[in-house]
C-alpha cells in the first residue's frame, strides 16, 4: 500500500519594492555533505536571510537572468544546474544534467551560457538560455577547472584549481597553452581589471595576485586571505571576496585595502562561501504567490504507481512536475483535470517535490514522502 500526505497552506500576497541592491552568496558548507544554502543579505550587509535551501547538492555559482525572473544555481554534486525564481528561491525546474561537476557558469560574449567542469573531460560546454545544450567549446579540457573570464580580444581563460594554472583558448575554443603557470598554489575565480590585467584568487595562496596582460606576475593584489573563493564588485567599485577559513565575506577598496567584514563569520551560519554575486535590485518588484491551494495526495490500495489528487488546486493549476532531490524532473504534465490521477511509476522511496505551474504564471511547490510498504 501506499500512502502519500501532501498540504500546501493558503497565503495572501504581498508585494515588496527593493531600495538598492542585494548580496547572494553560496555556501558549500561542508563541501560534499550538506548544509549547503544560498543566502541574500543587503548590500550593507544587513538582514541575512536564507534565499535557497532546497535542490542544492555541492552549490558552486549564481547567475540571474533578471529578464526571465529566473537565476541559476549550478550543484557540482548532482551535475545539474538548476531554476530558481530570481524573487523567491522557489525552485522552478532543472536547467541542465548530466554535467561532470558544473562550477562556474558565465553568459559568454555570444550571449550562450559557458559552464565549467571539476572532472569529465575538463571542457567548457555551451548552452543557450532555454537550457539546450549547444556544443563542448574548448577542443581540449582543464581538469578542475573553476574560474572563467574574457579579455578584450574575445579570448577565454580557464582556471584549474589542481593544475596551478590559468590556460588561454582562442574565440575558437582552441587551447593556446598556459597564460599563467607560475605563482599559483590553487587559483579559483579570475578576472580581468580594466587595464588588462588579470587578477587570480589563490584560494591556497593565501592572496588576489595581478599578472599583466602577458601572463607575467606582477604582485599581490590582496593579502591576509586563506581559502577565498566567489568575488563580486559594489556599484562604487568596493570587492566582495568570499574567505572560507574565516567563513566570512571580505570588501575591500578597489585598490586592494580592506575594509571590513561586510558579512561577519557566523552571520546566517554560513561555512563556506564560494559564489559572492551582487544584484542591483533597486527597480524590481516582486509579490508571493497570490494563493496557495490546500489538498491532500493519497494513493490507497489496489491503485499502485499512482497519485490521487484532492482539493480545488485544479481550478488554479495548468501543468504540474515531479522532481527529485537533485531538482532532476522525473515527470511532467498537463494537470489531469477530468480525474485527478496522477501515475507515478518506477519511483523509490524518497522525498520528492511537486510544482504546480498555475494559470496566473507563478508556480508552487511542496515535498511530499513516497513510500512502498
Amino acid at each position: 500500500m501506499k500512502v502519500l500526505v501532501l498540504f500546501i497552506f493558503s497565503c495572501a500576497g504581498i508585494t515588496l519594492t527593493a531600495q538598492s541592491g542585494g548580496i547572494y552568496i553560496s555556501d558549500a558548507g561542508n563541501f560534499n555533505n550538506p548544509p549547503w544554502q544560498i543566502l541574500r543579505v543587503d548590500d550593507d550587509g544587513q538582514n541575512p536571510t536564507v534565499f535557497i535551501d532546497e535542490f542544492l547538492n555541492w552549490p558552486q555559482d549564481i547567475l540571474f537572468l533578471e529578464d526571465r525572473n529566473q537565476v541559476l544555481i549550478s550543484n557540482l554534486g548532482s551535475g545539474c544546474i538548476n531554476i530558481h525564481d530570481a524573487l523567491t528561491g522557489d525552485f522552478i525546474q532543472s536547467f541542465a544534467c548530466g554535467i561532470s561537476g558544473p562550477t562556474r557558469t558565465k553568459i559568454g560574449p555570444d550571449s550562450l551560457l559557458y559552464v565549467l567542469q571539476w572532472s569529465g573531460t575538463g571542457k567548457v560546454k555551451r548552452y543557450d538560455l532555454n537550457g539546450n545544450f549547444v556544443d563542448d567549446f574548448t577542443q581540449t579540457g582543464v581538469n578542475q577547472s573553476i574560474g572563467l573570464d574574457w579579455d578584450i580580444h574575445g579570448n577565454l581563460y580557464v582556471s584549474s584549481y589542481n593544475g596551478d594554472k590559468v590556460e588561454q583558448f582562442d574565440t575558437a575554443g582552441v587551447s593556446q597553452g598556459n597564460f599563467v603557470s607560475s605563482n599559483l598554489q590553487g587559483p579559483t575565480n579570475i578576472w580581468f581589471d580594466t587595464n588588462g590585467d588579470l587578477l587570480v584568487v589563490d584560494y591556497d595562496g593565501t592572496a588576489v595576485k595581478r599578472f599583466d596582460s602577458t601572463g607575467a606576475f606582477v604582485g599581490n593584489f590582496i593579502t591576509g586571505i586563506f581559502h577565498a573563493e566567489g568575488v563580486d564588485s559594489l556599484p562604487n567599485g568596493n570587492i566582495l571576496l568570499g574567505n572560507g577559513s574565516t567563513n566570512a565575506v571580505k570588501m575591500y577598496q578597489s585598490d586592494g585595502t580592506f575594509i571590513s567584514d561586510i558579512v561577519p563569520s557566523g552571520t546566517a551560519n554560513l561555512i563556506t562561501p564560494n559564489a559572492v554575486v551582487f544584484r542591483d535590485e533597486t527597480n524590481i518588484s516582486w509579490a508571493e504567490p497570490e494563493v496557495k491551494f490546500g489538498f491532500a495526495v493519497v494513493v490507497p490500495q489496489p491503485e499502485r504507481n499512482q497519485i490521487r489528487l484532492l482539493g480545488d488546486i485544479q481550478q488554479k493549476a495548468d501543468s504540474l512536475s515531479i522532481h527529485d532531490m537533485n531538482g532532476q524532473v522525473i515527470l511532467k504534465m498537463a494537470y489531469p483535470e477530468s480525474t485527478n490521477i496522477v501515475k507515478f511509476n518506477s519511483a523509490s522511496n524518497g522525498t520528492y517535490f511537486m510544482t504546480f505551474e498555475l494559470s496566473n504564471g507563478n508556480t508552487t511547490t511542496e515535498s511530499f514522502t513516497w513510500v512502498v510498504e
